[in-house]
C-alpha cells in the first residue's frame, strides 16, 4: 500500500520500509496528557523535534491543543501561535515529513503553509467544515480517525451496539466514501482506530487484537496510537504515564505482527527496536 503526502509518498512494499515508519509525537501544549508543558517553550520543542529526528523517526506530528479525555478546547489563533514557528523552524532545518495535529482548518492552514505534508485531525475530518477543502486542495496526507463524542465526553459510557470493530469499520468506510468523493485521492488517506477516544478498556483490547483484520477490510494502511494511554496503566498499574514507554513499546511489536507499520509515539528509540526486532522475526 501506497501513502501519498504532500512531498513525499511511502510505499510499504518498499524494503526500506519493512520495519514500519515511527511518527514522533511532539506537543506544544501545557496540558498534553502525558508531556505537558515539556515542550510549550520554542526553543526546546525545536530541539525536542530535532532529537525525534535523530532517534530515527520519519515523521514528526506537531500538535497544539491537548484531546486528553476532559480536556478543553483552545482557540485557532492559539493553537497556530503554538505550531506555525514550530513547523516552520523544523521545516527549515530537514526534510523529515511534518504532521499537524488539528481539527481546525485554519490551523491546518497556516501549517501547511509553513512546510507541513500531513494532517491529522481526531474528528475524521468532520469537525470543521472546511477542513475536507484544505485537505484536498493542498494534497496533504490525511489521517482520519475514529472517536465517538469528543474529548470533553467521549469517555462518558462509550457504547457500540453492533460491536466496536464492525462500527469503526462501518465508520471508516462511510469516511473514505465521503471524502474520495469530495476531491481527496485515496492514496492521501491512512486511518487511525482512536484507541482511547471513546472507547472502555475491553473495547480498546477488541480493536487491538483486530487490527490486522480491520486493515485489510479497509485496504488502506493504519495509524496506531497507543502510546502512554491510561488503559496502559489499568492493565499494568503504571499510574505515571511517562513510564509506560516499555509497555507501549510491546504493544508496538504485537501491531507489527499484525501487518500495521505505521505507529504515533513519544519515545522513538524504544518503539523503533520493537519495530525491528518484529521485522526481523516476520522475516525468518
Amino acid at each position: 500500500m501506497i501513502w501519498k503526502t504532500r512531498r513525499i509518498s511511502l510505499d510499504f512494499n518498499d524494503k526500506d520500509l519493512h520495519e514500519g515508519v515511527v511518527m514522533a509525537i511532539l506537543n506544544a501544549t501545557p496540558d498534553s496528557f502525558s508531556d505537558g508543558g515539556q515542550h510549550d517553550d520554542h526553543s526546546k520543542a525545536v530541539a525536542a523535534g530535532q532529537q525525534m529526528i535523530s532517534d530515527g523517526a520519519k515523521i514528526i506530528d506537531i500538535g497544539g491543543e491537548s484531546t486528553r479525555p476532559g480536556a478543553p478546547s483552545v482557540s485557532a489563533e492559539q493553537e497556530i501561535f503554538r505550531t506555525e514557528p514550530l513547523v516552520r523552524a523544523l521545516r527549515a532545518e530537514s526534510e523529515v515529513l511534518i504532521s499537524i495535529d488539528t481539527s481546525k482548518a485554519s490551523v491546518a492552514t497556516a501549517a501547511i503553509n509553513a512546510g507541513a505534508d500531513i494532517v491529522n485531525d481526531v474528528t475524521g475530518l468532520t469537525g470543521d467544515s472546511a477542513m475536507v477543502e484544505v485537505c484536498a486542495e493542498a494534497g496533504v496526507g490525511v489521517v482520519v480517525m475514529h472517536m465517538q463524542g469528543t474529548p470533553r465526553t467521549m469517555q462518558q459510557n462509550p457504547t457500540y451496539p453492533n460491536g466496536v470493530v464492525t462500527e469503526v469499520a462501518d465508520f471508516f468506510k462511510q469516511r473514505l466514501d465521503t471524502l474520495t468523493a469530495a476531491g481527496i485521492d485515496l492514496e492521501n488517506i491512512i486511518l487511525d482506530p482512536g484507541i482511547g477516544f471513546g472507547k472502555t478498556l475491553d473495547q480498546n483490547l477488541e480493536l487491538l487484537r483486530n487490527l490486522g483484520t480491520l486493515q485489510r477490510q479497509l485496504g488502506r494502511p493504519l495509524l496506531l496510537g497507543v502510546s502512554r494511554k491510561s488503559f496502559i496503566g489499568k492493565i499494568t498499574g503504571i499510574e505515571n504515564a511517562a513510564e509506560r514507554d516499555s509497555a507501549t513499546a510491546a504493544l508496538t511489536a504485537m501491531a507489527c505482527q499484525q501487518g500495521i507499520l505505521l505507529h504515533r509515539v513519544h519515545h522513538v528509540p524504544a518503539n523503533l527496536h520493537a519495530m525491528q526486532l518484529a521485522a526481523a522475526i516476520q522475516q525468518v
